[in-house]
């Protein structure tokens, strides 16, 4: 049986001011996906309706796609595994894409990756190749952008706790996140935000119930 969730209120506007209405408004639903266009110093948030819900995002460049997130500079640059509030998240060129400007949650994963069928096989066995993965809505979604298979890289999990153990290994833990927690990221020049809102069944990073996000975003 599908579960029936019924979204709490809209988040407020920026500052908590809830007539500085957002100019895009928009819920994704489990499983589904979204590509948003944000303008240099457009801000863009990304609302854990229900949460323990993962959030699978990439940052491109909108006048030159190759020019893409990498979670590799971002973490070298930084010095931190995780991101949070002040995090600069950078191209392969190191060019700042966007920088977290505000985070309810505290921490967010960009080493454990994105599912996909060819991997939720090797992980979880054949009988799950069947399901959704968050590569086919990458794909499908990032396609208006130009946005193709060699386009796709490693991507933000926002929400999604990924600890690294003492011997360099991941593990899959329950998130961090709660309902209405948000992550709010400024964008540093115009792009594109391809997001997979996580279908993952096999391990909790979805609470074992993906469950809808919303985004909403502020700029002229």
């Amino acid at each position: 049986m599908t579960a029936v969730h019924t979204s709490p209120a809209v988040a407020a506007g920026p500052a908590g001011n809830p007539a500085n209405g957002p100019v895009h408004d928009a819920t994704i639903g489990s499983g589904d996906g979204a590509l948003v266009r944000v303008p240099a110093g457009g801000r863009l948030r990304i609302v854990d309706l229900f949460g323990n819900q993962a959030a699978d995002t990439l940052l491109y460049d909108a006048d030159d796609i190759d020019n893409r997130y990498s979670a590799f500079d971002t973490i070298r640059e930084q010095g931190a595994v995780f991101l949070t509030t002040g995090s600069r998240l950078l191209s392969t060129r190191l060019d700042e894409l966007a920088v977290i400007t505000d985070d309810t949650v505290g921490r967010h994963d960009t080493i454990g990756g994105a599912c996909a069928q060819e991997s939720n096989v090797i992980r979880y066995g054949e009988h799950v190749r069947h399901q959704h993965a968050c590569r086919q809505t990458f794909l499908a979604y990032g396609a208006a952008a130009g946005i193709g298979q060699r386009e796709l890289g490693h991507n933000i999990n926002f929400f999604m706790n990924v600890p690294v153990t003492s011997a360099g290994g991941l593990q899959f833990d329950d998130g961090l996140s709660a309902p209405g927690k948000y992550v709010e990221l400024t964008a540093s020049r115009d792009i594109w935000v391809l997001l997979s809102n996580c279908p993952q069944l096999n391990n909790p990073c979805n609470g074992w119930d993906p469950t809808p996000l919303q985004l909403l975003g502020w700029w002229s």
